[in-house]
């Protein structure tokens, strides 16, 4: 089972959502220092960076949801799978949020953190999956 890093204390579902978006920020940032050739990403090293900063920022918005709903901190999700049985428990009409889920967690970490995948579009489907995610959970 996978363990999810430790994200900053939330408070209220605002708090999370300003969170994630600050992420989301943060992620196009870094990998704005690498260039792209080909529709690859030159540098890996910031790919996995943002791929990663990126990865929390939906993991946060649900969290915040969550909180919002009554969860308590030390009941929030700490793995994928977690978050997955979390939606399905707490988030009515879950389908299309469970497949972005399911694609941000495919293409920014496992193909792109940890993987090393460069390629733009497989890249850009990820941010723009976790971008739409936050947005739902707004």
């Amino acid at each position: 089972m996978l363990k999810k890093k430790s994200l900053e204390k939330i408070d209220s579902k605002t708090d999370a959502i300003v969170q994630a978006r600050r992420y989301l920020h943060n992620a196009k940032e870094t990998l704005s220092k690498s260039s792209i050739e080909y529709e690859r990403y030159t540098d890996a090293k910031y790919v996995k960076e943002a791929a990663g900063i990126a990865y929390l920022a939906p993991l946060m918005a649900i969290d915040g949801y969550l909180i919002g709903k009554g969860i308590s901190q030390e009941k929030l999700p700490h793995s994928i799978e977690g978050y997955f049985i979390a939606i399905q428990q707490h988030i009515p009409l879950n389908g299309k949020l469970r497949a972005k889920l399911s694609t941000v967690y495919e293409n920014l970490h496992i193909l792109a953190y940890y993987r090393g995948g460069v390629n733009v579009t497989m890249f850009k489907e990820g941010l723009k999956c976790a971008k739409e995610i936050v947005d739902m959970l707004e």
